[in-house]
């Protein structure tokens, strides 16, 4: 005699099943290439929130996610900003190299969304 709690348990069972079977390959490369690099959080953490949903350490530095959401940032845009930028503030003094600014902009626009929504 099949029981409610048997019907639940397979049901749940073949979901998991059917679930399991929709993940790709793809799937891990895509949650690791949003996870910031070593570099990142270290020359850009101490200020700004460089994953999803965290606050800045500073108040005053917008987070990463912000940023590319902003209307109107592209590669073409934030690349030579984040080259030429990097002496104001004075809490900002530092040099990166030309790849060190494609790897921050590719995490960087990686974090775009169609759902975000600015806080207010």
């Amino acid at each position: 005699m099949i029981t409610s709690f048997s019907l639940r348990f397979a049901a749940i069972c073949t979901t998991a099943l059917l679930l399991s079977a929709c993940h790709t390959a793809a799937s891990p490369q895509l949650t690791a290439s949003l996870q910031p690099s070593s570099l990142i959080s270290g020359v850009c953490g101490d200020c700004h929130a460089v994953e999803r949903a965290f606050d800045s350490p500073n108040p005053n530095a917008p987070s990463f996610v912000a940023i590319a959401n902003r209307n109107g940032l592209t590669r073409e845009t934030l690349g030579p900003w984040l080259l030429d930028a990097h002496n104001y503030p004075l809490q900002m003094d530092f040099e990166l190299s030309e790849a060190e600014a494609k790897q921050i902009a590719d995490y960087m626009l990686a974090l775009r969304s169609d759902q975000y929504r600015p806080e207010l």
